[in-house]
């Protein structure tokens, strides 16, 4: 076993391989037998907790098992950690920001990039941006990553090589459903195996003795004093005292809903944690997925020349598998914090797996970050002396300013604490 090189991913690339995967074992990190807590989800009518239960096929037996962390969170998770590799200018590829920073009253949101956005470059964050004065999708850029399709995948290459790796739907741009779609070619999800469903407990004491049967708590007309026990101070709504309430506090007009009083012991059972003997992170890497992307131009428009498209195109997607490597080994070292009492720490060090077309045993090979940074670097100059290279300064958008309007007109109405889910 040695670590993955240049030469050898190649060989993957170009189809000597289907996949690449990584397998690894984990436990909580307060040891075997310290309960986690899985996501919830809606509970339909037929499940006993809100979590995402399943008996699967695992060695040979059925077990219960529960999802601790989705494929979707794990893209992001992945996301993250190329995207603070970027910002240290250890990985150089393309992205695509949205600069809130010079808005008034929304600089706190600093720059969202197509790896924060929920639907990358095709995300309604970028739709209402504009660059030079231009909406984005009136752009070169924004009219190249909309004409992009997996046959025809150069545009989206230059601009937002992650989204070929997560993938993309730009299924609200002006071709509908019909718009650029590409495949997960990155597909990661962590598992919780042989689980029992546990119970939480909850309680409050008020030092202040304050019954939680009292009313008369309304909603202040001043926003800054929030709330009142006095009617005349009160907010009407059809001509009465508005009732105060808060989003995940207790009964409108109550003192629960100030987060004052007692709170009985209760014991939750539907969202109340798991044990479990172990969990396991698997990581699949599609090679297969990567070979049904087709580069019929340079980054600069060129017709790519008959005689080198095919280099080019095995060039460009090696530095796709390459750019998924590191994602995978730069979340590695960001570790397993998923959430609050969630925390896994990995039981075994982090192998890659490349599966050949025809089956057999599994080449095992090892990639750290430093590693992985290397290789990327490496794929990349070999892409760009063929005409498909990219560039690490990064595309940079301003929002439109009813964009921006829109937020703050949001954020005020959350300040007033009238906001859709605490109204």
């Amino acid at each position: 076993m040695g670590p993955i090189t240049l030469d050898i991913l190649k060989a993957a690339v170009a189809g000597g391989a289907v996949a690449i995967r990584a397998v690894t074992r984990l436990e909580p990190a307060g040891g075997p037998g310290d309960k986690v807590f899985p996501p919830t989800y809606v509970k339909d009518g037929r499940a006993e907790t809100k979590y995402a239960m399943e008996r699967r096929h695992i060695d040979g037996r059925v077990v219960d098992t529960v999802l601790l962390d989705s494929v979707a969170s794990q893209a992001n998770r992945f996301e993250e950690a190329l995207l603070e590799a970027w910002r240290r200018r250890e990985l150089d590829f393309p992205v695509v920001q949205v600069d809130f920073s010079q808005e008034p009253g929304l600089e706190d949101l600093e720059q969202i990039t197509a790896l924060q956005a929920p639907h990358r470059i095709a995300d309604a964050i970028l739709r209402d941006s504009v660059l030079d004065g231009k909406p984005f999708r009136f752009t070169p850029i924004g009219q190249a990553f909309t004409d992009a399709r997996p046959n025809h995948a150069t545009g989206m290459h230059k601009h937002c090589p992650t989204a070929l790796i997560f993938g993309v739907w730009d299924s609200t741009g002006p071709k509908g459903g019909l718009g650029a779609k590409f495949q997960r070619c990155v597909v990661s999800e962590i598992v919780g195996i042989d689980v029992v469903a546990g119970v939480k407990t909850a309680s409050r004491i008020d030092p202040l003795g304050i019954e939680r049967k009292v009313g008369g708590v309304f909603a202040h007309r001043d926003p800054a004093q929030e709330w009142t026990v006095d009617a005349a101070e009160a907010r009407l709504e059809k001509n009465e005292p508005a009732p105060f309430s808060r989003k995940g506090a207790g009964d409108k007009g109550t003192p629960a809903a100030i987060n004052h009083g007692n709170i009985p012991p209760s014991i939750e059972a539907e969202a109340g944690g798991v044990t479990m003997s172990h969990a396991v992170q698997t990581t699949v890497i599609s090679l297969a997925g990567l070979r049904r992307l087709r580069f019929s131009t340079t980054v600069d428009g060129e017709p790519l020349p008959a005689g080198s498209r095919d280099a080019a195109e095995r060039a460009a997607r090696t530095a796709l598998a390459a750019l998924a490597l590191a994602a995978v080994a730069y979340q590695r070292e960001n570790g397993y914090d998923l959430r609050s009492r969630s925390l896994l720490v990995a039981r075994e060090p982090l192998m890659f797996e490349i599966l050949g077309r025809d089956g057999g045993e599994p080449q095992k090979y090892w990639l750290e970050r430093d590693d992985a940074r290397r290789l990327l670097a490496d794929a990349q100059a070999e892409q760009n002396a063929l005409g498909l290279g990219w560039s690490r300064e990064p595309v940079t958008l301003r929002p439109a300013p009813k964009l921006a309007e829109l937020v703050r007109r949001s954020r005020t109405l959350k300040q007033a604490g009238t906001d859709e889910e605490g109204a």
